[in-house]
């Protein structure tokens, strides 16, 4: 019995892309009738048969979003994925939900499987791994073979496509400018996400505000690392070595073992060290003291995204532009800040 060939198969044998393949055995005149020919022919001899749901790349209809998250233990993204939902259903799509967990080769394997008829279009933020290695191009593929993309969060400009961010600069000024506000002075800067697009946006931000607030930045006071064992080590070390009186903590990773630390070295909270973190989980509220939070409105995220997606894949026009949908943070004060 012959081994039934896909769409992406013989895209890839003719030199072709998925869409001219697409089109072609659907007899769209936007193709030749050489290629038409050659298409068709080869797809018989292969013994291509469609995909039940369908595979018209210009009027696919199955009604169903993909949703690729980098890590499913992250409360921010199961918010995201909440408002994804929400807007989804009350549009009347359905949503398949897939997991990376920060793989790049996890993440090109769900995009193509899904990319080949099981979807309209995917939701996602990029994988750790991609971003570290600056790997790209099969967001590229898959949105130049027809099927669009939103990402959220972690982002990059390499890639033309909607995007929907929080305001990762602003929100780090001003939570700095916080901690200045109440007499902070020596202000630690930790990050366990350095090479995330988003812990790189977050860092500026806190250099900015030193330097608007006349404050010279001290780099024995600053812990940016790229996974969490290397984290705790440069943070022990803060810890035992500098006196600081204030802690900005960009992760959640970072935040937990921020407080962790300074209440294990003896420090009063707030009274002697202020502490912000980012990502407002339930975890925060649960602290003792509870944490004061850049709360990032991930319902809020998931919703922009998926109107964004769908307003894509229901519009007719063919000269779209691109938008990047940027939603504010809020500061929630809690216990661990002085009040201003």
């Amino acid at each position: 019995m012959k081994e039934k060939a896909t769409l992406k198969q013989i895209a890839k044998e003719l030199n072709v892309s998925v869409s001219t393949v697409s089109k072609a055995l659907n007899d769209s005149p936007e193709i030749s009738e050489p290629t038409k020919i050659k298409v068709q022919e080869y797809a018989k001899l292969k013994n291509y048969k469609p995909n039940i749901i369908g595979l018209n790349l210009k009027n696919r209809k199955t009604k169903t979003i993909g949703v690729i998250i980098p890590n499913i233990l992250n409360p921010f993204f199961a918010k995201v994925f909440s408002g994804i939902e929400k807007l989804a259903e009350e549009k009347g799509y359905n949503v398949l939900t897939c997991i990376s967990n920060e793989s790049l080769e996890k993440e090109i394997h769900t995009l193509e499987m899904l990319s080949n008829g099981t979807i309209d279009g995917f939701i996602l933020s990029i994988s750790e791994e991609a971003q570290k290695l600056g790997e790209f191009s099969h967001f590229k593929e898959i949105i130049n073979d027809g099927t669009p993309i939103v990402m959220f969060d972690r982002i990059t400009d390499e890639v033309a496509c909607d995007k929907v961010v929080v305001d990762d600069f602003d929100s780090v000024v001003n939570a700095t400018n916080h901690l200045i506000k109440t007499n902070c002075k020596n202000i630690a800067f930790l990050s366990a996400i350095d090479d995330l697009s988003v812990g790189k946006l977050r860092a500026q931000g806190y250099e900015k505000a030193l330097k608007d607030n006349g404050i010279s930045l001290d780099k024995d006071l600053i812990v940016r690392a790229n996974n969490s064992e290397e984290f705790d080590f440069q943070l022990q070390k803060l810890i035992d070595n500098q006196k600081i009186d204030g802690i900005l903590a960009i992760d959640e990773h970072a935040s937990t073992m921020g407080i962790k630390a300074a209440l294990k070295k003896g420090y009063k909270i707030p009274e002697e060290l202020s502490i912000i973190g980012i990502a407002d989980g339930v975890w925060s509220k649960r602290l003792t003291p509870s944490l004061t939070t850049i709360s990032q409105h991930g319902p809020e995220i998931g919703e922009a995204a998926a109107d964004l997606l769908i307003k894509k894949l229901e519009s007719k026009d063919e000269n779209y532009t691109f938008k990047t949908t940027v939603i504010k943070t809020e500061l929630r004060q809690r216990e661990s800040t002085k009040k201003l």
